[in-house]
């Protein structure tokens, strides 16, 4: 009897221990993520009060979208008097490079139960996709740091974009160059992550694929296709040069 409590007290010390360690590493890798999230869902806060959405709807948008790409684009298309078919439909075109994200991220994730994915696939975003995915491939990474990371950030921008709605009657429009945010932290994101010749052949090929794109075939697809043919030429090209080794 001695033995067992002895046992289930030395479970329950471990397992605090490693919630501990989770939360502690997760934090400490996805401050950066929070800092850069805050200003970004100000901007989308203010945005989306200036269009005239309510900021319990932000809040809302926040939650069960939490995709700021897509949040800003269903700003833009409500400012400009689109109809819900057609942001419904931009808003899943644009979301689908979650699919490849989440495709990356599967391989080490197996054998994990389905509820565990389901809440951990709700929290990618390209930022902790990256920074996850540099962890994994180091080897010291685990699935219960990379959920801390992918949720700290959810919970930064809901917040963020709550408190933009509420304040954003006091900022002018076009103030601050906030319309430029979220350009501006995908092209900081972009230079972070061109650590070789590969990575930097990959960006040049999605930025030309997506400008032919653009000016031949109409609408947002582009920004799926340049993605898609970038990094399947990426992985051909990487292929290719290990082979040589």
């Amino acid at each position: 009897m001695q033995g067992r409590l002895e046992d289930a007290l030395f479970y329950c010390i471990m397992t605090k221990n490693k919630v501990k360690n989770a939360l502690r590493q997760g934090s400490r890798t996805a401050w950066p993520i929070c800092l850069g999230y805050f200003p970004i869902g100000l901007a989308l806060g203010v945005l989306a009060q200036q269009a005239g959405i309510p900021w319990w709807a932000v809040a809302l948008m926040s939650l069960l979208v939490f995709a700021g790409s897509a949040q800003f684009i269903c700003v833009a298309m409500l400012t400009s008097g689109a109809s819900l078919a057609a942001i419904i439909f931009t808003t899943f075109v644009v979301n689908l490079r979650h699919t490849l994200m989440s495709s990356a991220l599967a391989v080490y994730l197996i054998g994990v139960p389905r509820r565990f994915l389901a809440l951990f696939a709700y929290g990618i975003t390209d930022e902790s996709f990256a920074v996850n995915m540099v962890r994994f491939r180091s080897g010291e990474w685990d699935r219960w740091k990379a959920l801390v990371v992918n949720h700290l950030a959810n919970l930064v921008w809901l917040m963020a974009t709550v408190t933009g709605s509420l304040v954003g009657q006091f900022v002018p429009r076009g103030a601050f160059g906030i319309d430029y945010a979220l350009t501006g932290m995908f092209i900081c994101l972009l230079v972070f992550q061109l650590q070789g010749r590969i990575y930097l052949i990959t960006a040049m090929i999605a930025a030309l694929v997506s400008v032919c794109w653009y000016l031949l075939i109409p609408g947002d697809s582009y920004i799926v296709g340049a993605s898609v043919c970038a990094a399947t030429a990426g992985y051909f090209i990487q292929r290719r040069y290990r082979s040589r080794k």
